[in-house]
C-alpha cells in the first residue's frame, strides 16, 4: 500500500495529513504509532485523515489520531491545517468551510492575511459532557496527585481539558504533573492538561500536556479552554493572545459565569512543510 501524505503544522503542533477521499486508507493503531516515530517514521503529534462529509450541511469530515494511535475528538490546530489543505489541494475553493469531527462541527474561514479562523463551538462544563467523574458542576475541582492537591478547572472543547493556574510557566512541572492529572481517575477518558500563567488582561502563557501525545508546542483546544477559564475567573478580556511554546493564537469568547453559550473563536497560522509517499 503506497500512502500519499502531507506534513503540516500549526505553531509546531505537527501533523501527518492524509487525503482519505481520493485514496483508500486503512491504518491500525500500531501502524499509526510507527508512522509517528520521529526516528523511524514520518514523525508527528497527530495524524489527520480527511474524509467526505458525513452530513449534507458540512463540507468535510476529519479524524484525529494521537501519536500512540488512539483517536481524539477534536483538534484546533489540526482544523486550521485541514482548511488550508483542502484549499491548496483544490478539494474546495471556498474561503468558508464547514468541518466536522467525531465530537464537533465548526466553521473555518481562510483569512486574506494567511491566517485561519475557526469557530470552535461553545465550551461544555457539565461533568457528564466533559466527561468528569463528579456529581456536580463546579468552577474548579481539587484533584490530588501524590499528596498534592491541584485546583483544576475542567471543561470540554471537543476534548476533555483540565486547566491549572501557575505563577511561572517556565517552572511548571508539566512532564510530571501533566500525565498524573491527565490520567486521574476523575477523567474516565483522560484529559489534556493546561498550565496557564496570566500575564495581563489580554495575554496568557500556556503549556499543554496532551493525552496520548505528551507536551506539544501548541494545542488549539487547550488554548481555547485556558482562555475560557481565565475569562470565567475575570482575569482577562474577551479577546486574548495565548502564547504557547510554538507561537501565539488569538482566542475570542464573550461568555460569562452566567452565560456559557457563546462560541469560541480561534485564529492562528497553518503551515505546509512537505509532501511525500510511504509504502506500508
Amino acid at each position: 500500500m503506497l500512502l500519499h501524505f502531507s506534513k503540516m503544522h500549526g505553531l509546531g503542533n505537527d501533523f501527518m495529513v492524509i487525503d482519505g477521499i481520493n485514496q483508500s486508507v486503512f491504518l491500525n493503531q500500531a501502524q499509526i504509532s510507527r508512522l509517528s516515530h520521529r526516528n523511524f517514521g514520518i514523525g508527528f503529534d497527530q495524524l489527520i485523515l480527511i474524509e467526505a462529509p458525513q452530513h449534507p450541511e458540512t463540507d468535510f469530515h476529519f479524524r484525529i489520531f494521537n501519536s500512540d494511535g488512539s483517536e481524539s475528538g477534536h483538534c484546533g490546530n489540526g482544523a486550521r491545517c485541514v482548511a488550508k489543505y483542502v484549499r491548496q489541494r483544490g478539494l474546495s475553493w471556498k474561503k468558508q468551510l464547514r468541518l466536522s469531527t467525531n465530537t464537533a462541527t465548526m466553521q473555518a474561514e481562510l483569512e486574506d492575511n494567511g491566517l485561519v479562523s475557526i469557530n470552535m463551538g461553545a465550551p461544555k462544563f457539565e461533568p457528564e459532557q466533559i466527561p468528569l467523574r463528579y456529581a456536580q458542576k463546579a468552577l474548579s475541582y481539587g484533584l490530588e496527585v501524590e499528596g498534592v492537591r491541584y485546583q483544576t478547572a475542567a471543561l470540554s472543547m471537543g476534548n476533555p481539558h483540565g486547566v491549572i493556574t501557575v505563577p511561572d510557566i517556565e517552572k511548571a512541572t508539566v512532564e510530571k504533573t501533566g500525565p498524573a492529572l491527565s490520567q486521574h481517575s476523575y477523567f474516565p477518558e483522560q484529559a489534556n492538561i493546561g498550565f496557564m500563567q496570566i500575564m495581563d488582561r489580554e495575554t496568557i502563557k500556556l503549556r499543554v500536556f496532551e493525552r496520548g501525545v505528551g507536551e506539544t508546542l501548541a494545542c488549539g483546544t487547550g488554548a481555547c479552554a485556558a482562555m475560557v477559564v481565565s475569562r470565567l475567573q475575570n482575569l482577562t478580556e474577551k479577546r486574548v493572545k495565548v502564547i504557547l511554546p510554538g507561537g501565539s493564537l488569538w482566542i475570542e469568547w464573550g461568555g460569562t459565569s452566567q452565560n456559557h453559550s457563546d462560541e469560541v473563536k480561534m485564529t492562528g497560522p497553518a503551515k505546509w512543510v512537505f509532501e511525500g509517499q510511504i509504502e506500508l
